[in-house]
């Protein structure tokens, strides 16, 4: 699986004004539904279990990055989005450093398959250091893009 089989790029935010962890979540999820990607409607509900998937154990993984996620019944598909914030976020991460780079999933209850291949992708990519640096210093959503696809092209060393 790439990123670009799930990663909504109309709703990649290279600036994230969030400030604590609800807020990134809440600004996310509000990508995906400004960019058509989940039912407005749907928005509380969404944020609603990706909090309750956090009270599990954060999804701050270490070295700057969090991969908050959850199943929903209201898509149909995987979706998912990135985010950048360039000061960092306190996300109770698992080594207790803020967080600068966000990788947000949504997917349908049904197709669990498709919601791991997604983590593990994300995992792999974000375990080169290289590719961390550049989407850090990122300044638009189209260069994220760009690392994206480079990722995808295996244009990292991992």
């Amino acid at each position: 699986m790439k990123f670009s089989d799930f990663i909504n790029v109309e709703s990649i935010r290279a600036q994230l004004n969030a400030s604590d962890k609800e807020s990134v979540i809440r600004e996310m999820v509000g990508a995906l539904a400004e960019a058509g990607q989940v039912q407005s409607s749907d928005h509380e509900g969404i944020i609603k279990a990706i909090m309750k998937r956090e009270e599990l154990g954060s999804t701050g993984i270490g070295r700057g990055v969090a991969v908050p996620h959850t199943k929903h019944p209201s898509v149909d598909h995987l979706v998912g989005t990135v985010a950048v914030s360039p000061a960092g976020v306190d996300f109770n991460s698992l080594d207790g450093e803020k967080v600068q780079l966000f990788f947000l999933l949504v997917s349908p209850p049904d197709r669990p398959g498709d919601h791991l291949r997604a983590l593990e992708n994300i995992s792999r990519q974000l375990r080169d250091g290289m590719f961390c640096k550049f989407l850090k210093q990122s300044k638009s959503a189209e260069e994220i893009r760009q690392l994206l696809d480079e990722a995808d092209a295996n244009q990292f060393s991992s």
